[in-house]
Parts: C-alpha cells; structure tokens; sequence
C-alpha cells in the first residue's frame, strides 16, 4: 500500500471513494476462497487485510513491510493482526500484493520470494497499476518503476511458479475521466499525486460509479486504472 496517499487521505481513507471501492473490488476477488490467515506483503498500516478482517471470516493478518521502525503486535474485531518486517515460512492462505511490484526493480524475484514462503494451494491476490500511457507526475510521485497491461501482470505471476486463476480490470467506469486527466499532463513529469480528497458528493457519486461496476468487474480485461490478479501456488 502506497503510505504516501495514506498520508494524504489520514483517517478518513477508509471512505474516500478510491479505496473504498478497491477495498470492495477486493472482497470481491477473494470473497469465494474464504481465507483464514492473511500474509499482506508491503502492507503499510495494513489497510486491506484490516478491512478484510473486519468484514469477512477471515482469522489473522500477518503484515509484512520492510518500512516498519519496530515488529509489533494489534488487533482488529478481536482478530490477531501482527506488523513485522520481514517473515520466515508461513502458513498463511492468502498472499497479498496491493500496490507493491511496481516499486521494485524485480517483481518477479519479490513474488518467487514469498511464494516459497507459503504452503501449496494458497492464492496471491495481486494488484498494480494499469497502462504505461498513463504515466504521470502521479507515478513519479509514488515512486513507481511501471505500470502494467494484464497479460503482462500475469506472465510476471506465472514466471514466479503462480498458476493464474482470473485476471481483470477496475476502475473502469472512471478510465476515460483519469485518462484524459493524465494525457493532458502527459508531459508533465513533476512528482505530485493526483489523488486528492474529495467533498462528499463527488465523492459520493465516484463511489456510486464504481459500484455499479463491481458485477462486471470480474470480466472485464478491457481497460481500467488497475489491474487485479488472483493466482494460486500449485
């Protein structure tokens, strides 16, 4: 997870329409494999297995992010969740990415890396963000490396010894909004982010849009802001 837009957002991330939507798009992705124990891998505060604790079965979070000063211990809705810097083997059944292969050099080592950590038959649920076109000051802001088609995404995972399961797009009722917004700056390289936090009814209908959008999200290998990929280690 990008701490830098957390920053930006503060406590009110949770409601703005851009990870509120992911962090349903998520549920969505995962919401039939109904995973026990969570290994979220450049988690930052944890955002998305917090929120999946909290509104799905799910039992555990296990954090991982090399950014963290110390290795300490919490809880959300009485579940475990536990911040480290880095983690041995594990038994964790659900490996998250959200927002983290771009900033590397080597995605595909970073991904080989944890999936020798955990057992087979546990699922990688990957997000990154789509397009090279769309590259922006937003990009440079975040510190990214790429940004990613699909198959391209999915080759990354296959090449890790990931076996893919479905692939797809979101954000794509906004895709012709943000790429106009990122084409008419596409020479503008200044490091800043284009997400900002919003008054309520903007953020209101974006969050409405994007529902509408969840029952083909799982479809749609068209065109999005990010792409979205569940895979499992054979």
């Amino acid at each position: 997870m990008d701490l830098k837009e957390e920053d930006i957002l503060g406590a009110g991330i949770g409601r703005h329409w851009y990870y509120r939507s992911k962090a349903a798009a998520l549920r969505r992705a995962v919401g039939r494999l109904a995973p026990k124990r969570l290994l979220d891998v450049g988690a930052g505060s944890g955002f998305f297995s917090r929120h999946l604790l909290s509104e799905t079965p799910a039992e555990s979070a296990l954090c991982v992010d090399i950014g963290y000063p110390a290795d300490r211990d919490d809880s959300v809705a009485g579940k475990p969740v536990r911040y480290r810097r880095d983690t041995g083997p594990t038994d964790c059944d659900l490996v998250l990415m959200m927002d983290v292969l771009e900033h590397v050099d080597d995605d595909r080592w970073l991904l080989r890396h944890y999936v020798e950590k955990v057992p087979a038959g546990a699922h990688f649920l990957v997000t990154v963000p789509a397009f090279a076109f769309l590259w922006s000051g937003h990009d440079v802001f975040l510190e990214h490396k790429r940004r990613y088609r699909l198959p391209e995404i999915e080759a990354a995972m296959s090449d890790a010894g990931l076996e893919i399961v479905r692939g797809s797009y979101y954000f794509g009722f906004v895709f012709p909004l943000a790429a106009a917004v990122r084409l008419a700056d596409r020479n503008t390289t200044e490091p800043r982010s284009s997400l900002k936090k919003q008054g309520a009814v903007a953020n209101g209908i974006l969050t409405a849009l994007c529902a509408a959008e969840l029952p083909l999200f799982p479809v749609n290998r068209l065109a999005g802001l990010s792409c979205f990929v569940l895979a499992r280690k054979p």
